[in-house]
């Protein structure tokens, strides 16, 4: 397992530059078995040192590309799979470890297209402000996929949203509710944005 200070969805990309020395193990062990880990939320603490407090919902990287340094140091680039809870923390050897079992989503059949299109106009409309407000932010244009269930995490990957809510929406039951959650975060945030903007704020 891999605690980390962000989310990790399904569908997402993850960049890691690995040098703790527990962590170097954990890849060297993927690499000679099957390269996945297990990426769960930081609740609080540091991912460096270990003494971390972890959420017990989280997602299956599988490793892609791997570059090892002359110096032990890794850069590796995974992938979400699927999602997972975790059943019991088991005592880190050398790194964290926990009994696992799947969590797939339910009633993923009930998510429609249209409701994904929705919720990707409203991401849009959020990214655009943004970026009258000179926060960096682009439009959002990026390639979401055609199955409402992926898409509904491929849209949680990109939402300027916190951690926290970053998490509620990976621990939602199935992508209705999730693209639920997310379309009233996004609500919000439109809100809060078109007030600024009206306000003369930026």
């Amino acid at each position: 397992m891999f605690p980390l200070g962000t989310v990790l969805f399904p569908g997402a990309l993850l960049p890691l530059h690995i040098f703790e020395e527990r962590y170097r193990q954990l890849v060297k062990d993927c690499l000679a078995d099957e390269p996945e880990f297990g990426v769960v939320l930081i609740d609080r603490g540091h991912e460096v040192g270990g003494g971390d407090v972890r959420r017990d919902v989280g997602t299956v990287a599988r490793i892609l590309e791997v570059a090892e340094l002359p110096d032990g140091r890794y850069f590796i680039q995974a992938a979400g799979v699927r999602r997972i809870r975790v059943q019991s923390w088991l005592d880190d050897a050398p790194y964290p470890r926990a009994d696992v079992a799947e969590w797939p989503d339910e009633d993923a059949s009930l998510a429609t297209t249209e409701r994904v299109a929705e919720v990707a106009n409203r991401g849009r409309r959020v990214r655009a402000l943004a970026t009258e407000l000179h926060e960096g932010a682009v439009p959002l244009e990026i390639d979401i996929a055609d199955d409402p269930l992926l898409a509904s995490y491929h849209l949680c990957a990109v939402a300027p949203v916190g951690s926290d809510d970053g998490y509620k929406l990976l621990a939602c039951p199935g992508p209705v509710e999730r693209l639920d959650r997310l379309d009233d975060l996004l609500a919000d945030a439109e809100t809060v944005l078109e007030l600024r903007l009206g306000s003369g704020d930026g």
